[in-house]
């Protein structure tokens, strides 16, 4: 099946030859004059005629015939290209605009992603690797147009407005990460999600010292600070590169086989009320557990053999993904 642009240039191009031809007949059959024989194409193919009368004969007449026949499904089939081409990128648009309205609908538990810049782009595809469900918003058309290409979920619209974060569904998101390059858009980009949800997690960007006491006013839960994160990793492959090759191990998204992840014990869990040494987490899954944080937020480092795990407790582990995966199953089963 041709495409819209091959069908308009195959008929540009046959019209072409069609008035061409047509011309030399009107010329030379007809006997018209050149200014004439363009007239007479002119009119026959657009159909408007203007009265006119072959003098010529039968021969003349015949050759408007096939000039009517020939010009009218050049031009017709020249035509039907730009409707093809009008129209797919119309239902393009409206599909385009269909399955991302469904998607939307889907979403539940996700990340919002505010800004599709350096910042943004690079924990799209972390998530993506974590296989977390996440939605960008920018401003930008272009930025949303190559983050759908990728067959990632975009939305154009100003991450600001309520009825953009209410579109993207925020009442139902895990965590919003707003990593404009404006501090001041970041900090009402909060303050905007924190109102509309106060129990979300709003991860915020910020380059600047002072805005972060801003943001975490405005409702951050947390606050990133990109270069001061860049020279802390920078220090450590100085000082400590050792450890700094373990921090990267675990914070690139390509390294899938080690990970450091955290379990939340729920109610009713087999884990509430063991100790460390009883819950058997070494022996039975291979994972080394390096520190529990209770419903506080206070973080027990290191936890010692008799140390008791509670209800809601989180604990980190460290070890292979599918070790975590395998723990974290048998955890939901017997929960």
């Amino acid at each position: 099946m041709q495409t819209p642009i091959q069908r308009i240039r195959n008929g540009a191009l046959a019209l072409a030859m069609v008035m061409l031809l047509s011309i030399a007949g009107f010329r030379y059959i007809g006997g018209y004059g050149w200014l004439e024989s363009l007239w007479m194409v002119v009119i026959t193919i657009s159909t408007v005629g203007y009265g006119e009368h072959p003098t010529g004969g039968a021969t003349t007449q015949i050759l408007t015939m096939m000039v009517i026949l020939l010009g009218v499904t050049a031009g017709a089939y020249t035509f039907g290209g730009f409707v093809q081409m009008m129209l797919e990128g119309e239902i393009d648009r409206a599909l385009g605009r269909r399955r991302m309205t469904k998607e939307l609908k889907r979403l539940n538990d996700h990340v919002i992603i505010c800004g599709m810049g350096h910042l943004g782009s690079d924990l799209a595809n972390q998530l993506q690797h974590r296989d977390i469900p996440f939605v960008i918003v920018d401003f930008e058309q272009q930025k949303v147009d190559r983050a759908t290409n990728d067959g990632l979920l975009a939305v154009q619209g100003d991450a600001t407005s309520e009825e953009v974060l209410e579109m993207v569904h925020l009442d139902r998101a895990r965590a919003l990460a707003t990593a404009l390059p404006s501090d001041a858009n970041n900090v009402f980009i909060t303050l905007t999600a924190r109102n509309l949800n106060p129990d979300i997690q709003i991860i915020a960007r910020s380059d600047r010292e002072s805005s972060c006491r801003k943001l975490r006013q405005a409702g951050a839960n947390k606050v990133v600070m990109p270069h001061r994160v860049g020279a802390q990793q920078m220090e450590r492959m100085i000082s400590r590169p050792s450890t700094a090759d373990l921090v990267e191990l675990f914070a690139e998204a390509s390294h899938l086989e080690m990970e450091l992840d955290e379990l939340q014990v729920s109610k009713g869990s087999q884990l509430v009320g063991q100790t460390v040494a009883e819950s058997r987490i070494k022996n039975r899954f291979n994972l080394l557990v390096v520190g529990i944080r209770d419903d506080s937020g206070r973080f027990r480092f290191n936890p010692k053999p008799e140390e008791t795990i509670h209800e809601h407790d989180t604990l980190l582990v460290i070890g292979e993904v599918k070790d975590i995966n395998q723990m974290k199953a048998s955890m939901e089963s017997a929960g």
